[in-house]
């Protein structure tokens, strides 16, 4: 996924619009027939609850959200490929752990599966410190933002059971070498459910996050 450009050194790359960054849309085309999450019944906070902050700071503390969700969307591009590349054929499982040695995601005794439970190890973890420290600490800082974060949460849980099957089906994919339509059906819902609450996340929390920060001290 393409990154945003932010300009060269000492420049505001938000100083025109004074608005923050904007956040990533989910994207229009979805991999799986199915869903995951009730997109229709997610609430949203007050425009001004959402209202970014106009100082550089906190335009740097949104970003911040932003430049971790931009890793993850990446890894998991990567981990799509990958999977595309040995269910073709195109490439054996070492090749195509060679082309991914640089990432986050890679572990020394990998194989596709490894480097899938890689990811998904991480992406937990975003979630459990989302849970257990920023949502706790935004929950205190503004009142608006009570439902939205309970919805987060919600989705948190429901990933995190996606996670799950993504794990039951590498498990399935060693025990039947070939046959990849149980890992491809759980990666593609994986994947379009991922985008979309990051997407909602984006949207709901960058103007908090500017405002009050990632943790107790950013702002009063």
């Amino acid at each position: 996924m393409t990154r945003r450009k932010t300009g060269g050194r000492g420049r505001d790359p938000y100083a025109r619009s004074g608005s923050g960054p904007a956040p990533t849309p989910a994207p229009k085309k979805r991999h799986s027939a199915k869903r995951a999450l009730q997109e229709s019944t997610r609430p949203t906070a007050p425009a001004a609850a959402r209202n970014a902050g106009a100082d550089r700071r906190g335009r740097d503390e949104a970003r911040h959200l932003i430049d971790v969700h931009d890793h993850y969307r990446r890894e998991l591009s990567q981990v799509r490929d990958l999977l595309r590349q040995v269910r073709k054929g195109s490439a054996t499982v070492p090749q195509a752990r060679g082309r991914l040695n640089a990432l986050a995601l890679a572990t020394a005794d990998g194989g596709f599966s490894e480097i899938c439970r890689a990811h998904c190890r991480s992406l937990t973890e975003h979630h459990r410190t989302e849970d257990r420290s920023v949502f706790p600490h935004l929950r205190r800082s503004g009142r608006d933002l009570q439902p939205v974060l309970d919805r987060l949460e919600a989705e948190h849980r429901v990933i995190h059971t996606l996670l799950t099957e993504v794990d039951r089906a590498l498990i399935h994919l060693a025990r039947n070498p070939g046959d990849h339509a149980p890992v491809t059906a759980a990666i593609d819902l994986l994947t379009d459910t991922v985008l979309s609450h990051f997407a909602y996340e984006e949207r709901e929390l960058l103007g908090p996050l500017a405002r009050y920060g990632f943790s107790r001290g950013r702002r009063g």
